[in-house]
């Protein structure tokens, strides 16, 4: 679970987080969705720890990230926007140095089958097409095996079957029983394959939209939220904006697309990993 309460953060005189109060459930895929400069990288950053706030607290799985800091980054794995890795490396050598950081050198060979990435194992990273370079960092949260799960627009750079892969494997650890939540502006990719979906706007998270109807609700909001009513379902949105939709989508899991299992085997706790820069 995270929990987030009256989280602050100024870049000079511009406050890019305005009180934000987020509540995120375990085995549930939450999306985050809201216009570009609405806050939505920089409460994943802060979440994360990469950055800190100028007020507010964050507890990841029950531990304060503030007051119990390498308990609660252990609980989590988290996919930056755009990840970058040593150019020389190759796919295997940057997997196995992931691993060995956790001890799970063994599930390198079933990370790399999982992401369609064993062809690829010799290539160096700084030869990598942008899609590919995006599942070696998923590779790598693979092996992460966190109860908390946080990604930053993780399908911008997949092709549609990758995108659909990725859904998967995400609707699977929520049924697993992991806390994940995504920031997005790809709304209808995501549309009908998340259970939540929680808008920000302005530096707070102003509500919740109906997760199989994004696209649609979305525009709705914020124009809602500036005082217009030009939409017919306007009052709905103001409404949805009070808590969790009544009508969650259903997970959709696919254990013959994703196998799991060899992953499970070997994993005997679960603790995070962090997937930024490795140079």
């Amino acid at each position: 679970m995270i929990l987030v309460r009256n989280l602050t953060k100024s870049f000079g005189a511009r406050r890019v987080l305005d009180g934000l109060d987020l509540e995120v459930e375990p085995g549930a895929v939450t999306l985050l969705v809201g216009a570009n400069g609405a806050g939505k990288t920089t409460s994943l950053r802060l979440i994360a720890g990469l950055s800190s706030p100028d007020a507010g607290t964050i507890a990841i799985a029950g531990h304060d990230l503030f007051a119990d800091r390498s308990s609660a980054l252990a609980q989590m794995a988290f996919l930056p926007q755009s990840p970058r890795f040593h150019p020389r490396l190759t796919v295997r050598e940057t997997t196995e140095f992931y691993a060995h950081l956790r001890g799970r050198r063994s599930e390198v060979d079933c990370a790399l089958d999982v992401w369609g990435l064993a062809e690829h194992s010799r290539v160096p990273t700084g030869k990598l097409s942008g899609g590919l370079r995006q599942r070696l960092a998923l590779a790598i949260i693979t092996l992460a095996s966190a109860p908390v799960i946080l990604l930053d627009e993780p399908s911008l750079s997949l092709d549609p079957e990758w995108r659909h892969h990725l859904q998967e494997f995400l609707s699977a650890e929520a049924a697993r029983g992991c806390t994940v939540l995504v920031a997005t502006h790809l709304l209808g990719e995501w549309e009908g394959r998340t259970d939540r979906c929680i808008l920000v706007e302005r530096g707070k998270a102003r509500g919740d939209l109906p997760p199989d109807r994004i696209s649609e609700w979305f525009p709705v909001a914020l124009r809602g939220s500036a005082g217009t009513e030009s939409h017919p379902h306007a009052a709905l949105s103001r409404s949805s904006r009070s808590g969790l939709h009544s009508e969650p989508v259903a997970l959709r899991v696919s254990a013959g697309t994703i196998d799991s299992s060899r992953l499970e085997e070997s994993r005997s706790s679960r603790s995070g990993l962090q997937c930024e820069p490795c140079a």
